[in-house]
Order: structure tokens, then C-alpha cells, then sequence
């Protein structure tokens, strides 16, 4: 709580109480494109909004996005590079750079990268925390090459 005087207009502050709260509720269109019986389409808010962004963002490879050549996390760029020269700090770092720049609602707790060398697949978990309601949530993002 903070008590102080902005400027002479706003009189005395000292001696009052000055709370304030503001609810921020995150809304998204469900990325299924599913919809409702109604013929609307299915919305996911608060933690699955954030966590569908955060999935969206790091599947999005560089230049990708138009008008905006960095957004991305570029994970993809990892499938082609899985044998000897794996480097999971490398990933951890892109994850955190890519949702600290590019996605405000939450702040990278911790990444676990896990490395499948006989299917030649990453799995990637991302612990995060939304930072309107202090929630704690993750996202688990598979990457795999086809053959």
C-alpha cells in the first residue's frame, strides 16, 4: 500500500488508504476452431488462453510471422540438428528469450528439455508463472521429424 502525495491538486494522501486491485482475465479463440451448437466459436481463457499462446509462439519458426521477422521460438530449427551437436542450454535459452520478448502474460519458471536419440525427438516442458493470478502452469511441446 502505498500513501503518498502525487501532486498539490490531489490534497493529502497521507492519511488515507489508497488500495487498489484490477483483474486481468486473458481471452483467446480456441485454436480447434471448434464450434458451439450455437455456431459461435469456443473461447479458452485465463491459464489455457496463456498456455495456447505460449505453445503457438514456440512452434512458430523465424520469420514466419509477417512485419515481424524475430517472433517465433524457432524450434524447429533443432529437428534437423538431432545427433551429436544437441545442445539443450541452447533451447532453454530461445524458450525463455522468445516468451520474456514476445509474451508479456507470463514469466519462464524453469525448462526441461529431454533428447529421444533413437526416435530423434525433443520433448520440451516449459514451467511458467501467469502473472496476473500467480498461477503456476506448463506446456509440454513435442518436436519430431518425419520421414
Amino acid at each position: 500500500m502505498s500513501t503518498k502525495a502525487f501532486s498539490i491538486e490531489d490534497g493529502n494522501l497521507q492519511n488515507k488508504t489508497l488500495i487498489s486491485s484490477r483483474t486481468v482475465l486473458y481471452n483467446d479463440i480456441d485454436m480447434t476452431f471448434a464450434n458451439k451448437p450455437s455456431g459461435d466459436v469456443y473461447k479458452k481463457s485465463d491459464a489455457a488462453a496463456v498456455k495456447q499462446a505460449i505453445k503457438n509462439l514456440l512452434l512458430t519458426s523465424e520469420t514466419e510471422k509477417p512485419f515481424y521477422p524475430s517472433f517465433g521460438g524457432g524450434l524447429n530449427a533443432f529437428l534437423f540438428s538431432l545427433s551429436e551437436d544437441f545442445d539443450e542450454f541452447e533451447i532453454e535459452e530461445r524458450i525463455a528469450n522468445a516468451i520474456g520478448n514476445y509474451e508479456p502474460r507470463a514469466r519462464v519458471k524453469q525448462v526441461f528439455v529431454s533428447y529421444n536419440e533413437d526416435s530423434y525427438n525433443i520433448n520440451v516442458t516449459v514451467v511458467f508463472q501467469i502473472l496476473s493470478t500467480q498461477e503456476t502452469a506448463q506446456v509440454e511441446v513435442a518436436l519430431a521429424r518425419l520421414r
